[in-house]
């Protein structure tokens, strides 16, 4: 069965911060509530955006998809890698914008987008149409532990002092991902304690049902 939220649940910025209104909701089919449209996993590398967003997708019976995938897919299989050494930041960015442009037309799906998606104010407004935008973060030191034990070397760590560029990086979106709806701290919890405490945040401020 596909996931619900109630249509008068408050969406909370941050942790534990103001209620905002959302335009998430749509038409349901019970009394009170209404389909699940979108979910965004968003946020830094390294923080398990894919790892949770594709365990969400599963317990709440949703699609899911990984943009920084459809991106590679679309510039005919070449990795992020590739593509940023090949045609630069910015030709990057333009792909990632119009994957997102798609992607956020879609209902009853669990996105996941690149660290730097949302930077961008056009696709942070795209995804929020239809979408709770949840952002996982880390510890600097954590994320570059993270990645070190990955396969590859990511396109913007490609520096004498990958932790300082973190830092830099971290520092320069945190504006971007102050703007989500819901921000956990992933530094000392597994993918599944993650996504559990995404559905427990969920379903006590009364934004889904199990």
């Amino acid at each position: 069965m596909k996931g619900f939220f109630r249509r008068d649940s408050p969406i909370f910025r941050g942790r534990d911060a103001a209620i905002i209104p959302s335009p998430l909701w749509g038409e349901g089919q019970g009394e009170g509530d209404c389909r699940m449209k979108n979910i965004v996993i968003t946020g830094f590398m390294g923080t398990g955006k894919s790892t949770v967003g594709k365990m969400l997708a599963e317990d709440y019976g949703l699609d899911f998809v990984d943009t920084d995938e459809l991106i590679e897919k679309k510039a005919g299989g070449k990795r992020i890698s590739e593509i940023f050494e090949e045609s630069g930041e910015a030709y990057f960015r333009k792909i990632e914008n119009d994957i997102i442009r798609d992607v956020s037309l879609r209902e009853n799906t669990v996105i996941s987008t690149g660290g730097g998606a949302i930077a961008d104010k056009e696709n942070l407004a795209l995804l929020k149409r239809k979408s709770i935008i949840i952002c996982l973060t880390a510890r600097p030191e954590v994320i570059l532990e993270r990645i070190r034990k990955e396969e590859g070397i990511r396109p913007l760590l490609k520096v004498e002092d990958p932790l300082k560029r973190i830092k830099e990086l971290l520092d320069s979106r945190r504006e971007a991902y102050m703007r989500s709806d819901i921000i956990i701290d992933t530094s000392d919890l597994t993918p599944g304690e993650a996504a559990k405490k995404i559905k427990i945040i969920l379903k006590e401020k009364g934004i889904a049902k199990d």
